[in-house]
Protein backbone atom coordinates (compact mmCIF):
# COMPACT_ATOMS: atom_id res chain seq x y z
CA UNK A 1 0.00 0.00 0.00
CA UNK A 2 1.02 3.37 -0.54
CA UNK A 3 1.15 5.54 2.37
CA UNK A 4 -0.45 8.50 1.72
CA UNK A 5 -0.80 11.58 3.96
CA UNK A 6 -4.53 12.39 5.22
CA UNK A 7 -4.22 15.67 2.22
CA UNK A 8 -4.07 12.98 -0.45
CA UNK A 9 -6.26 11.15 0.75
CA UNK A 10 -8.54 14.07 1.29
CA UNK A 11 -8.67 15.34 -1.84
CA UNK A 12 -8.71 12.80 -3.72
CA UNK A 13 -11.80 11.29 -1.79
CA UNK A 14 -13.33 14.95 -1.75
CA UNK A 15 -11.58 16.41 -5.14
CA UNK A 16 -11.95 20.23 -4.99
CA UNK A 17 -12.25 21.85 -8.87
CA UNK A 18 -13.09 18.78 -10.83
CA UNK A 19 -14.86 19.80 -13.76
CA UNK A 20 -13.85 22.16 -16.83
CA UNK A 21 -14.07 25.91 -16.99
CA UNK A 22 -16.71 27.26 -19.36
CA UNK A 23 -15.29 28.84 -22.38
CA UNK A 24 -11.95 28.48 -20.68
CA UNK A 25 -9.26 31.35 -21.39
CA UNK A 26 -6.35 28.39 -21.18
CA UNK A 27 -6.68 25.08 -21.84
CA UNK A 28 -3.19 22.28 -21.25
CA UNK A 29 -3.75 18.69 -21.74
CA UNK A 30 -0.96 16.58 -21.03
CA UNK A 31 -0.33 12.57 -20.61
CA UNK A 32 -2.57 9.96 -22.42
CA UNK A 33 -4.93 7.44 -21.30
CA UNK A 34 -2.69 5.03 -23.14
CA UNK A 35 -0.03 5.82 -20.76
CA UNK A 36 -1.79 5.45 -17.96
CA UNK A 37 -2.05 9.25 -16.80
CA UNK A 38 -3.71 12.50 -18.12
CA UNK A 39 -4.46 15.80 -17.23
CA UNK A 40 -6.92 18.56 -18.63
CA UNK A 41 -6.19 21.96 -16.97
CA UNK A 42 -8.71 24.96 -17.60
CA UNK A 43 -8.19 28.14 -16.65
CA UNK A 44 -10.67 31.32 -16.56
CA UNK A 45 -8.23 34.80 -16.67
CA UNK A 46 -9.28 38.16 -16.25
CA UNK A 47 -7.01 39.65 -19.23
CA UNK A 48 -7.12 43.20 -17.93
CA UNK A 49 -4.45 41.74 -14.73
CA UNK A 50 -4.12 38.34 -16.29
CA UNK A 51 -4.79 37.17 -12.94
CA UNK A 52 -6.57 33.52 -12.81
CA UNK A 53 -9.98 33.86 -11.74
CA UNK A 54 -11.09 30.24 -11.70
CA UNK A 55 -8.60 26.37 -12.25
CA UNK A 56 -10.52 23.42 -12.87
CA UNK A 57 -9.02 19.83 -14.02
CA UNK A 58 -10.22 16.65 -15.43
CA UNK A 59 -8.11 13.18 -15.06
CA UNK A 60 -7.76 9.99 -15.41
CA UNK A 61 -5.15 8.20 -13.22
CA UNK A 62 -4.71 7.36 -9.83
CA UNK A 63 -5.39 9.00 -6.09
CA UNK A 64 -2.01 10.93 -6.23
CA UNK A 65 -3.20 11.87 -9.83
CA UNK A 66 -6.70 13.38 -8.52
CA UNK A 67 -4.92 14.91 -5.37
CA UNK A 68 -1.90 16.57 -7.73
CA UNK A 69 -4.28 17.90 -10.09
CA UNK A 70 -6.95 19.12 -7.34
CA UNK A 71 -3.97 20.62 -5.23
CA UNK A 72 -2.77 22.52 -8.66
CA UNK A 73 -5.89 24.09 -9.15
CA UNK A 74 -6.03 25.58 -5.44
CA UNK A 75 -2.67 26.88 -5.22
CA UNK A 76 -2.63 28.44 -8.61
CA UNK A 77 -6.73 30.55 -8.28
CA UNK A 78 -5.77 34.08 -7.65
CA UNK A 79 -2.64 34.50 -8.58
CA UNK A 80 -0.91 35.75 -11.59
CA UNK A 81 -0.15 33.52 -14.86
CA UNK A 82 3.31 34.98 -13.95
CA UNK A 83 3.51 33.98 -10.21
CA UNK A 84 1.41 30.80 -11.26
CA UNK A 85 4.59 29.59 -13.78
CA UNK A 86 6.98 29.97 -10.65
CA UNK A 87 5.23 26.83 -8.95
CA UNK A 88 7.06 23.46 -9.27
CA UNK A 89 5.58 20.44 -8.98
CA UNK A 90 8.04 20.43 -5.53
CA UNK A 91 5.10 22.97 -4.18
CA UNK A 92 2.51 20.75 -5.48
CA UNK A 93 3.98 17.64 -3.55
CA UNK A 94 4.42 19.93 -0.40
CA UNK A 95 0.59 21.18 -0.39
CA UNK A 96 -0.25 17.20 0.07
CA UNK A 97 2.72 17.31 2.55
CA UNK A 98 4.71 14.89 0.45
CA UNK A 99 4.05 12.00 -1.97
CA UNK A 100 5.67 8.45 -2.27
CA UNK A 101 8.19 8.65 -4.26
CA UNK A 102 6.49 5.93 -7.11
CA UNK A 103 4.17 8.82 -7.48
CA UNK A 104 5.86 12.20 -7.99
CA UNK A 105 5.03 11.99 -11.61
CA UNK A 106 1.39 13.20 -10.98
CA UNK A 107 3.26 16.24 -9.70
CA UNK A 108 4.99 16.60 -12.35
CA UNK A 109 2.46 16.25 -14.70
CA UNK A 110 0.09 18.89 -12.82
CA UNK A 111 3.16 21.52 -13.88
CA UNK A 112 2.99 20.51 -17.36
CA UNK A 113 -0.92 21.05 -17.41
CA UNK A 114 -0.26 24.67 -16.09
CA UNK A 115 2.38 25.35 -18.37
CA UNK A 116 0.55 24.25 -21.54
CA UNK A 117 -2.65 26.00 -20.29
CA UNK A 118 -0.76 29.02 -19.90
CA UNK A 119 1.12 28.73 -22.99
CA UNK A 120 -2.12 28.78 -24.47
CA UNK A 121 -4.10 31.52 -23.27
CA UNK A 122 -1.07 33.37 -24.06
CA UNK A 123 -0.91 32.31 -27.69
CA UNK A 124 2.33 30.43 -27.70
CA UNK A 125 3.62 27.35 -28.62
CA UNK A 126 4.75 24.49 -26.26
CA UNK A 127 8.33 24.68 -25.40
CA UNK A 128 8.83 20.89 -25.79
CA UNK A 129 6.31 20.27 -28.19
CA UNK A 130 8.72 19.37 -31.43
CA UNK A 131 11.66 17.99 -29.18
CA UNK A 132 12.58 14.37 -29.73
CA UNK A 133 10.66 11.42 -27.54
CA UNK A 134 13.03 9.67 -25.49
CA UNK A 135 10.76 7.33 -23.80
CA UNK A 136 8.15 5.72 -26.59
CA UNK A 137 6.12 3.62 -23.81
CA UNK A 138 5.53 6.87 -22.07
CA UNK A 139 6.03 9.54 -24.88
CA UNK A 140 8.29 11.26 -22.61
CA UNK A 141 10.67 13.99 -24.26
CA UNK A 142 14.46 14.20 -23.44
CA UNK A 143 13.90 17.97 -22.75
CA UNK A 144 11.57 16.92 -19.90
CA UNK A 145 14.05 14.20 -18.57
CA UNK A 146 16.30 17.36 -18.80
CA UNK A 147 14.20 19.82 -16.82
CA UNK A 148 12.72 17.58 -14.56
CA UNK A 149 16.19 16.12 -13.34
CA UNK A 150 17.69 19.94 -12.48
CA UNK A 151 14.50 20.89 -10.64
CA UNK A 152 14.49 17.75 -8.57
CA UNK A 153 17.81 17.04 -8.56
CA UNK A 154 17.51 13.56 -9.82
CA UNK A 155 20.84 11.61 -10.86
CA UNK A 156 19.72 8.45 -11.15
CA UNK A 157 17.32 6.38 -13.63
CA UNK A 158 15.24 4.99 -10.78
CA UNK A 159 14.43 8.81 -9.74
CA UNK A 160 13.87 9.59 -13.14
CA UNK A 161 11.08 7.44 -13.24
CA UNK A 162 9.54 7.89 -10.25
CA UNK A 163 9.28 11.59 -11.70
CA UNK A 164 8.45 11.12 -15.00
CA UNK A 165 7.54 7.65 -15.66
CA UNK A 166 10.31 7.34 -18.52
CA UNK A 167 12.22 3.90 -18.34
CA UNK A 168 9.46 2.32 -16.13
CA UNK A 169 8.07 0.03 -19.91
CA UNK A 170 10.22 -2.00 -22.01
CA UNK A 171 13.18 -0.36 -20.86
CA UNK A 172 14.77 0.57 -23.73
CA UNK A 173 15.35 4.33 -23.16
CA UNK A 174 17.17 3.59 -20.03
CA UNK A 175 20.30 4.31 -21.57
CA UNK A 176 19.60 7.00 -23.58
CA UNK A 177 18.35 8.41 -20.24
CA UNK A 178 21.68 7.02 -18.17
CA UNK A 179 23.56 9.91 -21.07
CA UNK A 180 21.30 12.41 -20.16
CA UNK A 181 22.19 12.30 -16.44
CA UNK A 182 25.63 11.67 -17.35
CA UNK A 183 25.53 15.40 -19.42
CA UNK A 184 23.42 17.07 -16.70
CA UNK A 185 25.96 16.09 -13.70
CA UNK A 186 29.17 15.44 -16.08
CA UNK A 187 29.78 11.98 -14.11
CA UNK A 188 30.16 8.21 -16.77
CA UNK A 189 27.14 6.28 -17.27
CA UNK A 190 26.19 3.48 -15.56
CA UNK A 191 27.01 0.46 -17.59
CA UNK A 192 23.64 -1.44 -17.79
CA UNK A 193 23.20 -5.25 -18.54
CA UNK A 194 21.16 -5.85 -21.69
CA UNK A 195 18.27 -7.73 -20.27
CA UNK A 196 15.31 -7.39 -18.77
CA UNK A 197 14.87 -6.65 -15.30
CA UNK A 198 14.19 -10.01 -13.38
CA UNK A 199 12.00 -7.71 -11.12
CA UNK A 200 9.17 -5.20 -12.72
CA UNK A 201 9.13 -1.98 -10.91
CA UNK A 202 5.62 -0.46 -10.19
CA UNK A 203 5.31 1.57 -13.28
CA UNK A 204 6.45 -1.82 -15.51
CA UNK A 205 3.64 -3.56 -13.56
CA UNK A 206 1.13 -0.82 -13.75
CA UNK A 207 1.86 -0.37 -17.76
CA UNK A 208 1.45 -4.74 -17.71
CA UNK A 209 -1.76 -4.80 -15.79
CA UNK A 210 -3.37 -2.19 -18.05
CA UNK A 211 -2.32 -3.78 -21.26
CA UNK A 212 -3.65 -7.04 -20.43
CA UNK A 213 -6.80 -5.22 -19.44
CA UNK A 214 -7.48 -3.99 -22.58
CA UNK A 215 -6.07 -6.99 -24.87
CA UNK A 216 -7.30 -9.34 -23.00
CA UNK A 217 -10.15 -8.97 -20.44
CA UNK A 218 -11.93 -5.56 -21.91
CA UNK A 219 -12.52 -7.09 -25.32
CA UNK A 220 -14.62 -9.89 -23.10
CA UNK A 221 -16.66 -8.05 -20.89
CA UNK A 222 -17.74 -5.98 -23.65
CA UNK A 223 -19.07 -8.79 -26.44
CA UNK A 224 -21.22 -9.28 -23.37
CA UNK A 225 -21.98 -6.11 -22.82
CA UNK A 226 -20.57 -5.36 -19.98
CA UNK A 227 -16.73 -3.35 -18.98
CA UNK A 228 -14.26 -2.25 -16.81
CA UNK A 229 -11.84 0.91 -15.33
CA UNK A 230 -8.78 0.49 -13.48
CA UNK A 231 -8.79 2.33 -10.61
CA UNK A 232 -5.56 2.22 -8.97
CA UNK A 233 -2.43 0.17 -8.30
CA UNK A 234 -1.15 0.02 -4.78
CA UNK A 235 1.67 -2.49 -4.44
CA UNK A 236 -0.05 -5.51 -5.06
CA UNK A 237 -3.67 -4.69 -4.68
CA UNK A 238 -5.73 -3.55 -7.82
CA UNK A 239 -9.01 -1.95 -7.77
CA UNK A 240 -11.63 -2.25 -10.55
CA UNK A 241 -14.57 -0.64 -11.32
CA UNK A 242 -16.87 -2.80 -13.20
CA UNK A 243 -19.03 -0.68 -15.60
CA UNK A 244 -21.96 -1.32 -18.04
CA UNK A 245 -23.30 -4.68 -18.11
CA UNK A 246 -20.88 -5.83 -15.58
CA UNK A 247 -22.40 -3.54 -12.77
CA UNK A 248 -25.23 -4.69 -12.00
CA UNK A 249 -24.87 -8.38 -12.75
CA UNK A 250 -25.36 -11.00 -9.58
CA UNK A 251 -21.91 -12.36 -11.25
CA UNK A 252 -19.78 -9.66 -9.80
CA UNK A 253 -17.77 -11.65 -7.74
CA UNK A 254 -17.39 -13.96 -10.39
CA UNK A 255 -15.89 -11.55 -12.61
CA UNK A 256 -13.82 -9.83 -10.06
CA UNK A 257 -12.28 -13.67 -9.50
CA UNK A 258 -11.53 -14.09 -13.16
CA UNK A 259 -9.89 -10.48 -13.66
CA UNK A 260 -7.68 -11.94 -10.37
CA UNK A 261 -6.77 -15.45 -12.49
CA UNK A 262 -5.94 -13.58 -15.73
CA UNK A 263 -3.70 -11.10 -14.33
CA UNK A 264 -1.92 -13.52 -11.93
CA UNK A 265 -1.49 -15.36 -14.90
CA UNK A 266 0.11 -13.26 -17.27
CA UNK A 267 1.41 -10.45 -14.71
CA UNK A 268 2.40 -11.55 -11.22
CA UNK A 269 0.95 -14.12 -8.93
CA UNK A 270 0.39 -12.11 -5.84
CA UNK A 271 -1.93 -9.79 -7.36
CA UNK A 272 -5.40 -8.96 -5.64
CA UNK A 273 -8.05 -7.56 -7.48
CA UNK A 274 -10.94 -5.69 -5.66
CA UNK A 275 -13.93 -4.27 -6.92
CA UNK A 276 -14.56 -0.66 -6.10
Amino acid sequence: MWDYTERVKELFLHPKNAGEVENPDGTGEVGSIACGDALKLTLKVDRTTNRILDARFQTFGCASAIASSSALTEIIKGKTVDEALQITNQDIAEYLGGLPKEKMHCSVMGREALEAAIANYKGEPLPREKQDIVCHCFEVTGEKIRQVALENRLTTVEEVTDFTKAGGGCGACIPDIEKILATLWETSPVQLEPQKPKRLTNLQKIALIQDVIEKEIRPRLQADGGDLELVDVDGPRVVVALRAMCASCHMADVTVAGIQEKLRELVSEDLVVESA
